[in-house]
C-alpha cells in the first residue's frame, strides 16, 4: 500500500481499513476478530457510550500537562502500548517498528512472550520504557528466565497475563485456516495470492519464529500449529494466585496483573503485592459475552484505587474513550488493535500517525472539558445514561 494514503488515515477506523486491504484475510481477522459472536468485542467499545462527559466552562487551560505516572515510568500521556503477539505476521517490521513509535511518542510499549524479536533486542533498541507481558508456560523454567532476561534487558515492569488459559472459541481463525508460521492453506491461497506485498516481505525477510520461545518450543516456529492448537497445548492452566505471589517477589518491581475484570479479583492482586491491575477481557478474544473493562472499572477503582494502578485495556478507539476512563478514576488506558491496524497498513510511519492522532485527540478534548492535567478529571465530569 502507498504511503501516500498514510495522511488519509484519521482515526482508528480508518486504518482499519486499511489494514484490511493490505493483508491478506488470514492475517487480518486474527487481529481483527474475537470470540464466538464476537459480542463482548463490540461491548468493549460501545460501554464508552454509557456516559456523557460534562465541561467546565471558563476555566484556564492555557498549560497543558498530560504526563502520567505509570508502572514506576512517567510518560508523557495517559496511553500506553498493551501487548500483542506476533507482531511480524502484520508486518516486516514488527515490534521493532512499534517499539520505536512508542519510544518516539513518549510513552511505554509492552512487549509479548509471543513476540517474533527477543526481549534482548527489544530492550536495546530504544531508551523508552519498557514493560514485558508473561504468559506462564508448562514449561515453567521459561518462566524464571522470562525474568531473569528482563532484569538483565532493563524492562521497567512486568504484567502476567491471567485470562488464557484456554483459547477462546476464535471462529474466525478456523474459517480463514490462520496457522502459525503462515502457510497458504487451501482456505487461504487465494488471498496470500493476491497480496503479493505481504507475501514477498514474508518471504524474502527473516524467518519468522516466537523469539522468546524457539529454542524451548518448537509449535508455531519449527512446527504447523494453529494459535489456538498453540495455546492449548502450551500455556499452564494450573497456575494460582500463589504462582502469582512467587513471581511479584522474583521480580522485585512493578508488577500487573492483566485480565482481571471482577471486584473479588482486584482485591487479590493487590494483596499478594501487584502495583496494578489491567482491567482487561484479551480485546474480546477470550471468554465472549465477559464485561466490557469500561463497564467493571469503577467498581474496581472504588475497591482498590487507593492502593495500586488500575489500568484500563479495552476498546479504546478515541480520546474521549481514554477522558471517560480517567474520569472514572482509571490511571491509564493501553491500546492493542489501534496500533496494529496501523502497523500492518503502513509499518513505522503507520504506528507513529496513529498514536500522534490518538494523543492530539486526548489533548484537544481535555482543553474542551476545560482540564489542563488528566488528574483534573473525575466522576463529576461524568453523566450515566443507564443508572
Amino acid at each position: 500500500m502507498s504511503a501516500r494514503g498514510l495522511g488519509k488515515c484519521l482515526n482508528v477506523e480508518d486504518f482499519r481499513r486499511a489494514a484490511r486491504r493490505r493483508l491478506p484475510a488470514p492475517l487480518y481477522h486474527y487481529i481483527d476478530g474475537g470470540a464466538d459472536d464476537e459480542t463482548t468485542l463490540a461491548r468493549n467499545t460501545a460501554a464508552f457510550d454509557a456516559v456523557g462527559l460534562i465541561p467546565s466552562a471558563l476555566t484556564d487551560v492555557e498549560a497543558l500537562d498530560l504526563s502520567t505516572s505509570v508502572l514506576g515510568q512517567t510518560i508523557a500521556w495517559p496511553v500506553f502500548l498493551s501487548p500483542t503477539g506476533m507482531s511480524r505476521l502484520f508486518h516486516h517490521d514488527g515490534e521493532r517498528a512499534v517499539a520505536r513509535a512508542a519510544a518516539d511518542a513518549d510513552t511505554m510499549y509492552t512487549l509479548s512472550t509471543l513476540s517474533t524479536v527477543s526481549i534482548e533486542e527489544i530492550g536495546s533498541l530504544t531508551t523508552g520504557p519498557k514493560c514485558f507481558q508473561i504468559y506462564i508456560h508448562k514449561d515453567r523454567g521459561l518462566t524464571h528466565e522470562f525474568v531473569a532476561r528482563c532484569k538483565t534487558s532493563g524492562y521497567a515492569a512486568l504484567c502476567l497475563t491471567v485470562d488464557t488459559l484456554v483459547a477462546g472459541n476464535r471462529e474466525r481463525d478456523l474459517v480463514t485456516g490462520m496457522v502459525m508460521p503462515p502457510r497458504p492453506t487451501p482456505s487461504a491461497l487465494w488471498s496470500f495470492a493476491t497480496h503479493l506485498n505481504w507475501s514477498f516481505n514474508y518471504l524474502l525477510r527473516e524467518k519468522f519464529e516466537l523469539a522468546n520461545v524457539a529454542q524451548s518450543v518448537s509449535a508455531g516456529t519449527q512446527s504447523l500449529v494453529s494459535v489456538i492448537d498453540y495455546i492449548n497445548q502450551q500455556f499452564d492452566r494450573s497456575i494460582t494466585w500463589h504462582d502469582a505471589e512467587r513471581l511479584i517477589a522474583d521480580w522485585g518491581g512493578p508488577f500487573a496483573i492483566k485480565g482481571v475484570l471482577s471486584v473479588e479479583d482486584a482485591i487479590r492482586a493487590r494483596d499478594v503485592g501487584a502495583s496494578a491491575v489491567m482491567v482487561s477481557n484479551h480485546g474480546g478474544r477470550q471468554l465472549d459475552g465477559a464485561a466490557a473493562p469500561f463497564d467493571q472499572l469503577g467498581d474496581i477503582v472504588d475497591a482498590v484505587g487507593d492502593d495500586i494502578e488500575v489500568i484500563l485495556d479495552g476498546g479504546v478507539r478515541r480520546g474521549t474513550h481514554v477522558l471517560k476512563a480517567l474520569a472514572m478514576g482509571a490511571t491509564a488506558c493501553m491500546i492493542g488493535r489501534g496500533y496494529l491496524y496501523a502497523l500492518a497498513a503502513y509499518g513505522q510511519p503507520g504506528v507513529a500517525r496513529a498514536l500522534s492522532r490518538l494523543r492530539d485527540e486526548v489533548e484537544r478534548d481535555l482543553v474542551l472539558m476545560g482540564r489542563s492535567t488528566p488528574a483534573g478529571l473525575s466522576r463529576d465530569a461524568l453523566r450515566s445514561f443507564h443508572r
